[in-house]
């Protein structure tokens, strides 16, 4: 993470960490967000506006949410990208980008960043749904693990949890053994 005044990049460490259960019934779905998510009002892609996505999340939100993904970070990910180890999942309404997520995937991992919406533009829940897109995509694609990193009330109301850092290291560990999962 950088440091949003002095653009300082260092390692944080989350403990507890906060991950999404891939098992079925692991992802909370709100009755509205099931009938929003099927109703086809946004058009879901993967990687295909993957810089869009990570300028979009690097946004200052409010003074106390103040963004961590600086410039440098920005082009790391975008390198990472293009080396094929970064990820987009992208809401688009019509022609216009309202809503998306980013992160990293290592063999049966998925390192979730930083996802984005923008409700002024028509894209009320469009993170939410973006998040539904990806769970459903490492399910089908033998991924194990689903890192969210911090906790938040946000997180925890779509079904996120807290574990302990010594059981998120051993799940990384196994998610890491596999080697035929694939974003």
């Amino acid at each position: 993470m950088a440091d949003p005044d002095s653009g300082e990049i260092s390692l944080f460490v989350c403990d507890p960490r906060c991950v999404m259960p891939l098992e079925p019934g692991g992802l909370r779905v709100s009755q509205t967000l099931g009938r929003r998510a099927r109703s086809g009002r946004f058009r879901i892609a993967f990687d295909r506006a993957f810089d869009a996505v990570v300028g979009e999340c690097a946004g200052e939100r409010s003074t106390e949410n103040r963004s961590w993904i600086s410039e440098e970070l920005r082009t790391l990910y975008g390198e990472l990208h293009r080396r094929g180890h970064a990820h987009s999942v992208e809401a688009w309404l019509g022609d216009v980008l309202v809503g998306g997520l980013y992160g990293v995937a290592l063999k049966g991992a998925f390192f979730g960043e930083s996802m984005f919406s923008r409700p002024q533009l028509g894209g009320t829940d469009a993170s939410k749904v973006c998040l539904m897109a990806l769970v459903a995509r490492l399910r089908s694609r033998g991924f194990t693990l689903l890192d969210c990193q911090y906790s938040n009330p946000h997180m925890h109301s779509l079904g996120a949890v807290e574990i302990p850092v010594e059981e998120y290291l051993a799940r990384l560990e196994r998610a890491l053994a596999l080697t035929d999962a694939r974003f």
